[in-house]
């Protein structure tokens, strides 16, 4: 084999090679590697509670408190939540309410955001008018909370205290025609604002035979029943969150 045939050969070999390198360095930026492309982290979900002291919770554990025991279903079906953000005390009414966002200050946005008010305003004997007009102002703060997203807001109706020891005290019967008043207004807003609305009262009316739903005070819910209404509520708040 003649000098320059050697030659040729060793310079197309050469050649090849580098086409092969090239070739290989072109497959290895298509197709990088997964330590370089890790997946971002999905932030938890924020839940905000606006309410009385159905939704604080009053003379039951904080882990009884109904907007806890939901967050608890929802880590247990896999869904990433925060704890609950409550805005509420127990006597508030409706004004009370929105006067107790305000000094709240609250600047984030929520994924999910509940509204449960008004049993303070039957209650004190307000004018069930300005119920309508307040009522009206809290869900659309609530909606403004959501991102302005109404897929994102719930409410829950009153329930009947009418059937507790201090409410068969007063007039059952009456208290319990008034809060039927006050879901009709509370229940048709809801709906012409396109929220989700969850109605608890006939749960509340069972503790008329069932001493254990009501909490020591003889008025408030016990944390049984506010296990009852996580449950009512629960697979329409995580069909919301899918």
């Amino acid at each position: 084999m003649n000098k320059e045939f050697v030659l040729i050969l060793v310079f197309f070999g050469a050649l090849a090679a580098c086409g092969q390198i090239d070739s290989n360095a072109r497959l290895s930026n298509q197709n990088p590697s997964s330590d370089m492309t890790e997946p971002a982290q999905t932030k938890p979900l924020k839940f905000l509670a606006l309410g009385d002291s159905y939704t604080i919770g009053e003379k039951v554990a904080i882990g009884d408190r109904w907007p806890v025991l939901l967050v608890k279903e929802l880590k247990n079906a896999g869904i990433s939540i925060e704890m609950p953000q409550i805005v509420a005390t127990t006597g508030w009414t409706t004004d009370e309410l929105k006067k107790g966002i305000e000094e709240a200050r609250l600047e984030e946005k929520y994924d999910l955001v509940s509204l449960l008010i008004g049993v303070n305003n039957q209650y004190r004997g307000y004018n069930i008018e300005d119920y309508k007009k307040e009522f009206q102002e809290l869900l659309d703060i609530a909606i403004k909370y959501a991102a302005n997203n109404p897929s994102k807001v719930f409410v829950i109706s009153i329930p009947d205290y009418g059937v507790t020891p201090f409410g068969i005290k007063k007039d059952p019967e009456k208290i319990a025609n008034e809060i039927d008043g006050y879901n009709k207004i509370n229940k048709d807003l809801s709906r012409q604002a396109s929220v989700h609305y969850f109605d608890i009262t006939g749960i509340s009316r069972q503790a008329k035979d069932d001493p254990e739903l009501i909490a020591s005070d003889g008025l408030h819910p016990s944390g049984k029943m506010y296990h009852q209404w996580v449950g009512h509520i629960f697979p329409g708040i995580k069909k919301m969150l899918d």
